[in-house]
């Protein structure tokens, strides 16, 4: 049996060391809605937590770019017969919000809610709906009203912009993945019932 000399071993060992050193590629995440479940202490209930990462298209100025905006969808699933009740659904997205205050509709006088004023277009439509949604207690969120939300479900694409506190517009992008789960275990497809 013939030895290898030690030099012709050292330039192969270091390449591999090199090439284990490296990042391993990352693909592209499918676009899935990952579904976690989530404990209520205060009321010892459980409910089903889903989550849908997009991504910044203009990202917001001077915030954490690596925290990518998210639609949550809370609900608590039907068991057998009874159908899923949905709780919330909320866009995440990690920077303070520009918060207008708005006079209701029904009552004239002294009363204004804070509320974010969010565009989103569905699957390129020519004009985007234009909504105001209910900002979250720390002001990095919004609340996304149920009809507002059965239409996002049922999009291929949603593009939406909001203003941040420092006075800038934020544009982000969600590909949208089969609404199923999400519609079936938070009941929130009235077309199926």
């Amino acid at each position: 049996m013939k030895q290898v000399p030690l030099l012709l071993l050292v330039p192969l060992a270091l390449a591999s060391f090199g090439f284990s050193d490296m990042a391993p590629q990352q693909t592209p995440s499918a676009k899935v809605w990952r579904q976690s479940q989530k404990t209520n202490p205060g009321r010892d209930t459980t409910y089903a937590r889903f989550t849908l990462v997009g991504r910044f298209l203009r990202a917001p100025q001077g915030g954490d770019v690596s925290n990518r905006p998210a639609f949550v969808v809370d609900c608590i699933p039907g068991k057998g017969t009874r159908k899923g009740k949905f709780i919330a659904g909320n866009l995440l997205i990690g920077t303070g919000l520009k918060i207008d205050y708005v006079e209701p509709q029904e009552i004239h006088g002294t009363s204004y809610y804070p509320k974010v004023a969010v565009q989103y277009r569905i699957d390129d439509a020519k004009e985007p709906e234009k909504e105001n949604w209910t900002p979250g207690t720390e002001k990095t969120s919004a609340a996304i009203p149920k009809d507002s939300l059965k239409k996002i479900l049922r999009a291929q694409a949603v593009d939406l912009t909001v203003g941040d506190d420092r006075g800038s517009e934020v544009a982000m992008k969600f590909d949208m993945p089969d609404p199923t789960p999400v519609e079936d275990a938070c009941n929130v497809d009235d077309r199926k019932k």
